[in-house]
């Protein structure tokens, strides 16, 4: 989820550390907000959630859309529900984050037809070894 979400955000998965300690930040500053969602004591969820691998749910969904002030929109498996709306408190941009959730286990960053991220053409170095 986290290397989706840094993909929308950053068009590259690699800062998915940083948009993970950045949604455990406002986690931890609203617990107001998000206290009452969580199905477990919220510290201890709280001290699980900044680990590398644990995944995330609904509620870091949430507290994601609030931090950045975006719209989330999840296409999914399910028969019953297609499409998950995950909207924020204040919305502070009108970009839409698009994600796939598929079979309950794995979320993909996804973008609409034309709107693919660039991609850099990163120089490749070759290296002659005389051995």
């Amino acid at each position: 989820r986290f290397r989706a979400l840094s993909d929308q955000f950053y068009r590259t998965p690699e800062h998915h550390r940083f948009v993970r300690q950045q949604v455990v930040n406002q986690l931890e500053s609203h617990p107001e907000i998000y206290a009452g969602y969580v199905p477990m004591d919220y510290r201890e969820y709280l001290k699980k959630m900044p680990k590398i691998g644990e995944w995330g749910d609904h509620v870091t969904l949430q507290a994601a859309a609030d931090l950045y002030g975006v719209k989330i929109f999840i296409l999914t498996s399910f028969r019953d529900t297609c499409y998950i709306e995950i909207l924020p408190v204040v919305q502070k941009s009108n970009r839409v984050i698009c994600l796939s959730f598929w079979a309950e286990v794995h979320y993909n960053s996804i973008y609409p037809e034309g709107e693919l991220p660039v991609v850099e053409n990163r120089k490749k170095r070759w290296w002659h070894l005389e051995f």
